[in-house]
């Protein structure tokens, strides 16, 4: 099967989608900072690549069919790193795939809001300022994509069932994290989610008829 770089593969998100990968029989390679929150993630089929991504990283993309951007600077971080990270090198990304022959889709974690920051009044707006910006130049490369914006996180375990359509309560406007995770996956192997930025709350509808 084909070789899905991993972009961020340390974190909660990223280590869900490699171990589900893993799992279907891809090559995944991980690209990461620390390889200490990867040990887990064990497998012949891992290729780890460890690197900051303040750094040149152009060589992970070489050969590569799928890229997965879910790397993020943390809530600790202040906002230099939001900017070097979230944004910057989220654009460096895109600009890699795109000089690389073999890339055939792009994946963005986003996040709900990234639509209109304006309507964001909280401590995370500069992260919502960084994906605006980073899903708008998605969207004017050259690169198949697929952006997706899910609203708050839990670490629940996954229900499978999804909606993308806006709760009336922000209660209500939650996901877990494991059922991002599968929907990253599921984005990997159908090319129907190309070219579509989609939100995700938790619903009760599956992720095919989500993209169709």
């Amino acid at each position: 099967m084909s070789t899905v770089l991993v972009i961020g593969a340390s974190g909660q998100i990223g280590q869900k989608v490699c171990h589900s990968l893993l799992q279907k029989g891809y090559t995944v390679r991980a690209l990461v900072r620390d390889t200490h929150r990867t040990e887990e993630l064990k497998h012949p089929a891992l290729q780890i690549f460890q690197i900051d991504l303040e750094e040149d990283f152009s060589q992970a993309f070489e050969g590569v069919k799928k890229v997965v951007f879910v790397a993020g600077s943390g809530g600790h971080t202040g906002c230099d790193k939001t900017l070097l990270v979230d944004l910057w090198a989220a654009k460096r990304a895109m600009d890699f795939a795109e000089e690389e022959p073999s890339v055939e889709h792009f994946i963005q974690l986003s996040s709900f809001g990234a639509d209109d920051p304006e309507e964001i009044q909280s401590c995370l707006k500069p992260y919502i300022v960084a994906k605006h910006i980073t899903d708008e130049y998605l969207t004017i490369t050259s690169l198949p994509y697929t952006i997706l914006r899910p609203c708050k996180l839990t670490n629940k375990e996954r229900t499978g069932g999804f909606s993308n359509q806006r709760p009336e309560s922000t209660a209500e406007a939650t996901i877990s994290r494991a059922d991002v995770a599968d929907a990253i996956c599921y984005c990997i192997e159908n090319d129907s989610t190309k070219v579509k930025v989609v939100e995700l709350f938790q619903g009760s509808a599956s992720l095919e008829s989500i993209f169709n």
